[in-house]
């Protein structure tokens, strides 16, 4: 069976890759992919068995590791990133815990952005803590403080760019060399963008990592992540860690995932036109001028450095509404936006990261992440702009 053959070595765009990448097709001779739920699989003969288990003959093993499904979803990924492999696990969470537990030893030391996901920063809190890795915490967009980070014992940087929820950047190229230079492993979770928006592996990154359960699914069904990068890095260290820890994608959410990935290019298009429209009308509202995030507005400091390392500018969009009573009102007045803590869902979503996503962090650790009692998260779905824009209205309306 050939995965993917109309497409290998072509150049073929995001939106064909999409669609073709992956396909394997068995004797039914059908045309959507088959979802193995199977736990395990049959061997011919023992000796066949022992082959397959001493890698000396190709063949899946245990669905823990090994299955045909996954391994499509895996293939459709790595080559939306450009990457020579990836490794699919049972959640974002799963991938980023995945890469620090495989990659890290007790004495060595990472540096993590301070504007990443609060989850990623209680790992860092807690279970690093545990291991006797060191964690440095830096402002995402400066690079002098990356650099004054480093000790002898750095060897990962860990950082989101765009930042969730604060959608702060840095310059991936230049940090990606940095990285390179002292022999530090550079791994970016590239959620907010996927890589129809963003592809950090060209400008330099080691290792991407998703969660699969926001836009890739994009319709907020099932939960699942990916890692990609380097076809030897993956399978000497993340691969081997996935098979003996079990944090593995299930069939059935790959299959979902797989699909999914049919219609991103074009759902992250539409997203990002209407998160683009959304931020200018906001910031064209009396006094929300300076309030409004976004790094497509014309006065967004990095306004530059996003043109020129996306491809976008992403569909999240947040409000500093000043206070958490006014952030809370502006939400409750929502009639279309729904609030959950997901994001990259086709309708518009909306949290509050201060008491939600970021929560457990300490009051002082979110104002040095730039995460405000006021800071209101959108994520901008597929719906007809009037009606996202007519709905954040009249909820501004009610917030005042």
């Amino acid at each position: 069976m050939e995965r993917g053959a109309g497409v290998k070595g072509r150049g073929f765009g995001a939106a064909t890759i999409a669609l073709h990448t992956g396909r394997e097709t068995t004797p039914e001779r059908e045309n959507s992919p088959p979802l193995f739920l199977t736990s395990s699989f049959r061997f011919d003969s023992a000796e066949q068995a022992r082959a397959v288990f001493a890698g000396e003959e190709a063949g899946n093993l245990y669905s823990r590791f090994t299955n045909p499904t996954v391994a499509l979803f895996e293939e459709r990924v790595a080559a939306l990133e450009g990457a020579e492999h990836a490794v699919a696990t049972a959640s974002g969470m799963a991938a980023i815990t995945m890469v620090f537990l495989a990659l890290l030893s007790a004495g060595d030391h990472v540096v993590i952005s301070r504007s990443v996901f609060g989850s990623t920063t209680n790992i860092a809190n807690t279970l690093l803590k545990r291991m006797n890795i060191g964690v440095s915490r830096v402002a995402l967009s400066d690079l002098s403080a990356w650099e004054a980070a480093i000790t002898p014992a750095t060897r990962m940087f860990f950082l989101e760019t765009p930042a969730n929820p604060t959608l702060e950047m840095v310059d991936l190229e230049a940090l990606s060399r940095l990285g390179r230079d002292k022999g530090i492993w550079v791994v970016v979770d590239n959620v907010l963008c996927t890589p129809c928006v963003q592809q950090p592996l060209a400008l330099g990154a080691d290792l991407v990592v998703h969660s699969a359960t926001k836009y890739m699914d994009g319709q907020g069904r099932v939960l699942g992540g990916v890692i990609a990068g380097a076809r030897k890095l993956l399978m000497d260290h993340i691969y081997p860690m996935l098979r003996n820890t079990g944090a593995s994608l299930s069939p059935f959410n790959a299959w979902v995932l797989f699909k999914g990935l049919e219609t991103l290019p074009l759902r992250m298009d539409r997203h990002c036109d209407n998160a683009e429209r959304v931020a200018a009308h906001l910031a064209a509202q009396p006094g929300l001028g300076g309030a409004v995030l976004y790094p497509g507005l014309p006065d967004h400091p990095q306004r530059e450095l996003a043109r020129r390392q996306m491809r976008r500018f992403g569909a999240i969009v947040c409000l500093d509404l000043g206070s958490r009573e006014r952030a809370h009102r502006f939400m409750d007045g929502l009639e279309l936006a729904i609030i959950t803590a997901n994001l990259g869902d086709g309708r518009t979503l909306t949290t509050h990261p201060a008491t939600t996503t970021h929560a457990k962090l300490s009051h002082e650790e979110r104002l040095s992440a730039g995460i405000t009692e006021g800071l209101v998260r959108l994520s901008i779905g597929l719906e007809d702009l009037r009606d996202i824009l007519t709905d954040l209205d009249q909820a501004l309306e009610r917030s005042r």
